[in-house]
């Protein structure tokens, strides 16, 4: 018996194409901090507007009976014209009545929480200021 032999048929492969990957090259800047020279400032005068003395802040609001309570950092009487200045407020009146403990006073020392009659809303944190 004749052996045959196998014949096999080798594909035709294609040749492989190596790629050149492409190197990407990020260059770095290098940012020197330098000191800069500060030209001489020439001091100028400013006009400053007349300070107002804080007077306390208010810790609550009571929109019913539009009324405030303050906690004092400085005396304050009836008849007194304040400010209260908040980040939407502002707001000039003059103190009408004023209590503490629900019993209406005259005057208060700081320190104390006095309840205020406001003309329109406040907020908490705000300053109270006297004109």
């Amino acid at each position: 018996m004749p052996l045959k032999k196998k014949i096999s048929k080798k594909k035709a492969r294609r040749p492989v194409k190596k790629k050149l990957a492409k190197k990407r090259v990020i260059k770095k800047r290098v940012v020197r901090k330098t000191a800069r020279k500060k030209a001489p400032s020439n001091k100028k005068i400013r006009i400053s507007k007349p300070k107002e003395n804080v007077v306390g802040v208010i810790t609550h609001y009571f929109p019913h009976v539009q009324a405030a309570v303050i906690k004092l950092k400085a005396p304050i009487l009836v008849g007194d014209m304040i400010r209260i200045k908040g980040h939407t407020t502002d707001l000039t009146q003059q103190v009408a009545s004023m209590q503490i403990d629900h019993v209406s006073v005259t005057q208060a020392k700081k320190g104390q929480e006095i309840g205020l009659l406001v003309s329109s809303r406040v907020r908490q944190h705000d300053v109270v200021c006297k004109v």
